[in-house]
């Protein structure tokens, strides 16, 4: 699908009974539509849905070109989609044997192009060379959060602290008697570091503070032990701090055995310090400090050098959906995940609970039946959990999703699934499992935007591109996040935390192709360091391991 006319509504596929509001439309507008006339029976805002048709009780309603919903009520012609007269539906799926072909894109533009990264020395290629902290058990989080403090500040990680200049005016104002009701501060620095970098070859030093390592199931430890082994042997990883109590269920020596076991050549500086074998805790500190720095004069001596853009393993996530996703953003970084594919990339998709209606699609993409029975596994036994505790994947939509336009979970996922291009799906991988082959692959990861972000690191993304139409900061410790907005107003309202604006397709100005074409030269300039994405300016390191409990 192009858009590249001014215009104010939208069908998506042919098959579709209802059409999407580019833009607010009032009640009583008349719209004409393959020679009919359609009367808005209630405003229309932006993003939202009316029907081309009269739809009964039960009737179906089509989106995408597949079943995204059922009527609950009698719904008249320019009537209003709505979570009153429009409840959840999908189609059943199953594997099918399909002889499936997709268009492949031209990426003469790209070919013999390359991004300057990390080489590793088992042949991948790091977007980014981070020292990582990982603590085996929640106990070690404040030690780490002493030493975050300390390195970052010194070393020139810390980003400038406008809030404390803020706060610091504001006492100041308080102390000279002024009013400070609406009191605002000017000319407060942007987001930087504070310092010049001492090493400019270590692009951050990341810690991964959790909650997790005892108290809880073994089987809870035993599976962060893997997604802790996968984070040490990502490619943007150059060398790890661990920090032990040791008396807790995730052993480190559980955690090396995991990291040998995902990769045998693992040959990057380990550093190990347990607390309850240390002089005390000051000692414990100033040793991880004094060692950690020592392993930080050795990996910058790493440069970045020319890679074939085949080395990117690029992930693909909305987050903060809206009206517009399956239109603009979604669509764009499913064009850019084509050209990556065609290019000898990885490209993952997660988020299953945001795959509900669009499974058969997904099945009939798969390259062979045990892929396609193994996506198909994973999806019903992630969904029979939903609803063995009263939920299911329809309880999906947030409400500032349902908000702005996304009235069913089919309608959000059919259009989060457009992130994921046409290409033939790969693999299927399960959560922590990494990405070995070239192509598109599906791995299993909550909705919930944090938990996905860091199951589609622990599979090996290097860069992430993250759509969202509501707005979103979120970011992760080792893979830069790329955020990519539907609309505009977006854009430029939260200008802070976005780094490319999509809205040119919805006011015609450009196609999907075009807008991802620029996506993909911006992820080239990412993972060269020439461009630095604003999670990453803002230090946005979030962490949320998956338990395997219900998380939609």
């Amino acid at each position: 699908m192009s858009v590249n006319t001014v215009k104010s509504f939208l069908q998506i596929h042919p098959d579709d009974n209802v059409l999407v509001a580019l833009q607010d439309l009032p009640k009583g507008q008349i719209i004409v539509w393959n020679g009919k006339e359609i009367i808005l029976q209630q405003d229309v805002h932006a993003k939202h849905k009316f029907f081309i048709d009269d739809l009964e009780v039960g009737g179906m309603v089509l989106m995408y070109g597949v079943l995204v919903g059922k009527a609950t009520d009698f719904i008249p012609r320019g009537g209003l989609m709505t979570t009153a007269n429009v409840h959840h539906a999908s189609q059943d799926y199953a594997y099918r044997k399909v002889n499936y072909e997709w268009q492949v894109p031209d990426i003469s533009q790209f070919e013999g192009r390359t991004f300057n990264g990390y080489h590793r020395t088992d042949g991948r290629v790091g977007t980014a060379n981070y020292w990582l902290f990982i603590p085996t058990v929640f106990c070690e989080n404040r030690n780490l959060d002493v030493i975050k403090e300390a390195l970052y500040n010194t070393l020139g990680y810390a980003v400038t602290d406008k809030y404390k200049q803020f706060t610091e005016q504001l006492l100041e104002a308080y102390q000279h008697g002024e009013d400070i009701s609406s009191f605002s501060a000017e000319g407060l620095a942007p987001a930087a570091p504070q310092k010049k970098r001492v090493f400019k070859n270590v692009d951050g030093i990341k810690f991964l503070n959790h909650q997790g390592g005892c108290g809880g199931t073994r089987q809870d430890s035993a599976l962060l032990s893997q997604l802790l082994a996968a984070y040490a042997d990502h490619p943007n990883v150059a060398g790890i701090t661990v920090l032990s109590l040791g008396c807790q269920h995730l052993q480190t020596q559980s955690l090396l055995e995991d990291v040998k076991s995902r990769n045998p050549s693992f040959d990057k500086p380990v550093l190990i310090f347990e607390q309850q074998q240390s002089q005390s805790e000051e000692q414990l500190i100033k040793d991880a400090i004094r060692k950690t720095f020592m392993g930080l004069t050795e990996i910058n001596k790493a440069e970045r050098k020319p890679a074939p853009l085949s080395k990117l393993c690029v992930g693909v996530k909305c987050g903060g959906s809206d009206g517009f996703s399956g239109i603009s953003a979604n669509p764009a970084v499913g064009y850019t995940s084509d050209l990556l594919v065609t290019l000898g990339a990885k490209v993952l998709l997660a988020e299953f609970p945001e795959l509900c209606g669009a499974e058969q699609n997904i099945i009939d993409r798969c390259v062979n039946e045990p892929t396609a029975g193994k996506f198909i596994r994973l999806m019903q036994e992630y969904d029979a959990q939903a609803h063995a505790v009263g939920s299911g994947f329809h309880m999906n939509p947030s409400p500032g999703n349902i908000k702005d336009g996304l009235i069913t979970d089919a309608i959000k996922s059919t259009g989060a699934a457009k992130k994921a291009g046409t290409s033939p799906v790969v693999d299927v991988l399960d959560y922590t499992e990494p990405a070995t082959k070239a192509g598109l692959s599906l791995v299993c990861t909550p909705g919930n935007d944090v938990e996905a972000t860091t199951g589609k690191a622990a599979s090996g993304a290097t860069l992430i591109l993250f759509t969202t139409g509501l707005g979103t900061p979120t970011g992760n410790p080792v893979c830069p996040v790329i955020k990519v907005a539907t609309n505009t107003a977006l854009a430029t309202r939260m200008s802070d935390i976005i780094d490319i604006d999509t809205g040119a397709i919805i006011r015609g100005e450009k196609t999907i192709e075009e807008m991802g074409v620029e996506i993909l030269e911006y992820c080239i300039r990412a993972a060269s360091g020439e461009v630095i994405p604003k999670a990453v300016l803002l230090n946005q390191d979030d962490f949320i391991p998956w338990k395997r409990g219900v998380s939609l």
